[in-house]
């Protein structure tokens, strides 16, 4: 192909991506569903599984292999941008006097799922066998199973309780603390299940952990004064300090993707090195225009991802797998995280509004889930199922709640509550809401 060629398909083809993933976000929406399962939905309709099996000549015209690496690397650009963004709000403070049973809660809904996923992946490693995996699982694969399993979206989860009005509730304030706490945990385990499967790598597994522990210190250690003198003490024009920013995220990025980690927990370190404004406050110069970045480009990571999910190595086991997994995610999580809760000393709607909440996978589940196939960590088959159990948890969220609330209109609470004023949140510069969350 030639270059004006490729050129050519490469703009056609974002296009195409652009125009069909907002357009099924804002079905989505329509359907009171979060905005990512429509631009989900979008991206395996743009792939192989419809597109590619409706209309083959039509999918290889608009999507020929020439164009894969322009297109995967304004996925990968997307990531670090978006990922970066959520580093910089990660915001643990908001714990406040809940840390008790925010700490709780989010280990109980780490480790319950995890330990679910991972003994699943051990018992039927055979049933796995014929979804393309090896008869005999590393103890990476084991590990990843159980991730795949206790993640939660935390941008999703936003969405969710803020459409819902939950934002000031105790429910609410415990989930999204939850969810922070389970983010940082969930990331570090993949990260040493990442480190563990790089067979390919010239240096040793314990060598690339010590760099990538260094690298860590060095970051929060010696980047952070150093963004801080030059974000506070010099006055750079916003667009120049966003250019700067970005170039910070991506080559934190590229270090970590040398080391034999993904490029996600770069980006994601590089957001939490970055110094907020005095005060605790986000700077609305840099959330602004990362949201909109974000939101304009992270179609090309969905339609990514829908390229790698195909029907053709799922049968009837398949389904049935699909089936089993998505009953383990919700009822692992919604079920640690309400009895966690509610032993911590919320009333009973209450917990279960948080086991809930904790449900939601979306955009997260999907990075991990895109992760650990790149590392070999999933078979093609296993992969589909896996992608499709998170956007069947992130549908079921939304109707789940509202079981919740019918409940609670219906059963008097007459459990132990948690104090109904939320704890005051640090004050951030007002933003308007991703449409990816």
């Amino acid at each position: 192909m030639s270059p004006d060629a490729l050129i050519a398909h490469v703009v056609g083809a974002s296009a195409l991506i652009l125009v069909a993933a907002h357009v099924g976000g804002w079905l989505a929406r329509r359907l009171k569903q979060p905005y990512i399962v429509g631009q989900l939905a979008a991206g395996i309709a743009l792939g192989p599984t419809v597109l590619g099996a409706l209309a083959p000549g039509a999918y290889d015209a608009l999507f020929p292999d020439a164009v894969g690496p322009a297109l995967t690397g304004f996925a990968q650009f997307s990531l670090v941008v978006f990922l970066f963004l959520v580093g910089y709000e990660l915001d643990l403070k908001l714990l406040g006097d809940r840390a008790r049973t925010a700490v709780i809660t989010a280990v109980a809904a780490f480790v319950v799922p995890m330990a679910v996923g991972s003994g699943c992946a051990l018992l039927f490693q055979d049933w796995l066998h014929g979804l393309g995996m090896p008869r005999h699982l590393t103890p990476s694969m084991v590990v990843f199973a159980g991730i795949a399993l206790s993640i939660t979206a935390v941008p999703v989860l936003t969405a969710i309780v803020r459409e819902n009005g939950l934002a000031s509730t105790v429910p609410g304030v415990v989930a999204m603390s939850a969810a922070g706490l389970l983010d940082v945990i969930g990331w570090t385990v993949l990260a040493g299940t990442l480190l563990d499967s790089g067979h390919d790598q010239s240096l040793g597994w314990a060598w690339r952990a010590l760099l990538a522990v260094g690298f860590t210190a060095l970051m929060l250690v010696g980047g952070r004064p150093l963004l801080r003198r030059l974000l506070w003490r010099t006055r750079l024009e916003p667009s120049l300090r966003l250019a700067l920013l970005i170039g910070f995220a991506l080559g934190s990025a590229w270090v970590t993707h040398a080391l034999g980690l993904h490029v996600i927990f770069g980006a994601l370190l590089a957001g939490v090195v970055v110094p907020r404004e005095r005060g605790g406050r986000l700077d609305p110069d840099l959330v602004r225009p990362l949201h909109d970045v974000g939101s304009l480009l992270l179609p090309f990571f969905f339609v990514i991802s829908g390229q790698s999910v195909t029907l053709r190595g799922v049968d009837g086991a398949g389904w049935l797998t699909l089936l089993v997994v998505t009953v383990l995610a919700v009822v692992t999580k919604v079920g640690s995280g309400s009895v966690a809760a509610r032993l911590t000393g919320l009333g009973r709607h209450d917990a279960r509004t948080v086991g809930v909440l904790l449900s939601a996978r979306g955009l997260t589940e999907l990075i991990a889930l895109n992760a650990g196939h790149q590392a070999g960590l999933l078979s093609a088959p296993l992969y589909t199922v896996l992608v499709f159990m998170a956007l069947a948890t992130t549908l079921l969220t939304q109707p789940m709640l509202y079981l919740v609330g019918r409940l609670a209109a219906r059963e008097p609470d007459r459990g132990p509550v948690l104090p109904v004023e939320p704890a005051p949140a640090p004050q951030q510069a007002p933003a308007p809401a991703p449409e990816v969350s």
